[in-house]
């Protein structure tokens, strides 16, 4: 199945949610919409984007960000790395075999795209965004300072960091654990391990080379060439109690 704008744009996919396993972890539309209207009052006041908004991606939005915008810029966000910290039981995984996600969490910095949102549909796309992203509340939207490329100053834009509260937050897994998830698993999104590749694409097209990404696609590769039957993929009855 495909998730397309328009899917969000009319919530189908909460629908599509609504008579399986994981219903109960989906926040509801108040809860939804509470955290939006938060997120929008706490909107910086930046005179030079003249009401505009910038979209800090560092996964999927990179090379998918569905959002409507009109410009897009190399961004780094220091304070926080990306990894992946995220159990997905509906994206790139299902109940019974949860995949891994990208997230947010402390520490160092992390380098991605930014994405100026018009001031005049900032609350459309961000509804969008709110459906895509927040659908279980494993993220906090936070707006953090980013440094764009060039000789800009330092600005704020949106990112969803990481819920350590959460139920679905992995922590910090060790490689092989990670390689078995994104190798097996696939949701509603498609494949685990194709989020992975896409994920590196979109930053290598500009010209971002992100290590721990990197290897970890190189031991899927490694894995792939084994012999089924050398393959030993771990088991984690925690993964499958995760969102």
């Amino acid at each position: 199945m495909a998730i397309t704008r328009q899917d969000l744009e009319a919530d189908r996919l909460r629908t599509t949610l609504g008579g399986t396993p994981v219903a109960s972890s989906l926040l509801s539309d108040d809860a939804l919409e509470r955290s939006l209207r938060s997120t929008l009052d706490r909107r910086p006041d930046q005179p030079d984007l003249n009401g505009d908004v910038w979209l800090f991606g560092y996964g999927s939005l990179i090379w998918n960000p569905m959002v409507v915008h009109t410009e897009r810029r190399l961004a780094t966000v220091h304070g926080y790395h990306r990894g992946f910290y995220l159990y997905s039981r509906i994206n790139r995984g299902t109940w019974d075999n949860p995949g891994l996600v990208l997230g947010l969490d402390r520490g160092g910095s992390c380098h991605g795209m930014v994405f100026r949102i018009p001031s005049h549909v900032v609350e459309q796309e961000f509804r969008v965004l709110w459906r895509r992203e927040m659908m279980t509340g494993a993220y906090h939207p936070r707006w953090l300072r980013v440094k764009l490329d060039g000789e800009a100053p330092p600005q704020r834009a949106l990112a969803f960091v990481m819920n350590r509260a959460h139920e679905a937050y992995a922590g910090r897994l060790p490689d092989e654990r990670v390689v078995a998830c994104l190798r097996r698993a696939t949701g509603l999104y498609g494949p685990a391990r194709d989020y992975l590749h896409q994920t590196l694409l979109g930053l290598a097209t500009h010209g971002v080379d992100d290590p721990y990404l990197g290897r970890l696609w190189r031991q899927i590769q490694a894995a792939d060439a084994e012999p089924a039957g050398d393959i030993d993929a771990p088991g984690d009855t925690e993964a499958a109690n995760a969102a």
